[in-house]
């Protein structure tokens, strides 16, 4: 039996509502397969897909999905599509999803391929859920598939951060795992604060006690301080002005 999707009141963010600002250098610039009449922007189009849901500046070779590139250039597949399979790629399985625990998956994902925040706490918890019994495959299904995705972006624009007027994008501006994560790496480097930072200061002291030189006893030579025969019990008289003799 599956666990039905938990109940979470929508908050009314940016995206949400309309907007009347002026377009700017911030407004993000929308690609659409539609808009791509010759080969070099369809390689555009294919790099923001990339930018988006990997979150790298610059593609690595190694992260490359050739086949669905080819796909996409013959118009084989939908730009959903090439997004559905970005996302279900070992590249981007061992940059999200496994560096992090659910609730950041649900964080970046949700920013990545619906170009939002999360609403709440709720909203990750009922997401999390989902991941934790229909597994990472049908998670991403679930949200491609959605209402929500299919009136942003429908089946030929690469997503993107809606209603952007003010900040940075997610995507350059979202690390890709959290503190806990990093702490977990970073367990032999130095941490502000933590107490195992003077122990093992302590520990890397090199403390030389210092050596006292033994005394050798049987080279001092001790004064005798004792009294002569002759002076014992002898009475010294001093003789005075007075004339009398002082004891």
């Amino acid at each position: 039996m599956t666990i039905p999707l938990l109940t979470y009141k929508p908050a009314s963010q940016n995206q949400r509502v309309a907007g009347y600002e002026v377009p700017g250098e911030d407004t993000p610039y929308l690609y659409r397969l539609e808009d791509t009449p010759d080969q070099a922007s369809v390689e555009a189009l294919i790099w923001a897909a990339y930018r988006q849901v990997f979150s790298e500046h610059v593609i690595l070779r190694s992260s490359r999905q050739v086949t669905l590139e080819s796909q996409l250039k013959n118009r084989a597949i939908s730009v959903r599509d090439f997004v559905r399979g970005l996302a279900k790629s070992d590249v981007y399985r061992q940059l999200v999803v496994e560096t992090n625990s659910n609730y950041r998956i649900v964080e970046l994902s949700l920013k990545r391929l619906l170009g939002r925040a999360p609403y709440n706490k709720d909203e990750e918890i009922a997401w999390s859920i989902k991941i934790a019994t229909l597994g990472w495959q049908q998670f991403v299904d679930t949200l491609l598939d959605s209402g929500e995705y299919t009136q942003a972006f429908g089946d030929n624009t690469v997503p993107y951060q809606r209603r952007r007027y003010k900040d940075r994008p997610f995507n350059l501006v979202t690390p890709r795992y959290g503190d806990y994560w990093r702490d977990k790496l970073e367990d032999e480097r130095y941490k502000w604060g933590a107490v195992s930072n003077f122990l093992d200061m302590a520990r890397s002291l090199k403390i030389t006690p210092n050596k006292v030189a033994a005394v050798q006893t049987a080279k001092i030579k001790i004064p005798d301080m004792t009294r002569s025969a002759s002076s014992q019990g002898v009475l010294v008289s001093i003789s005075t002005t007075s004339g009398f003799p002082l004891r």
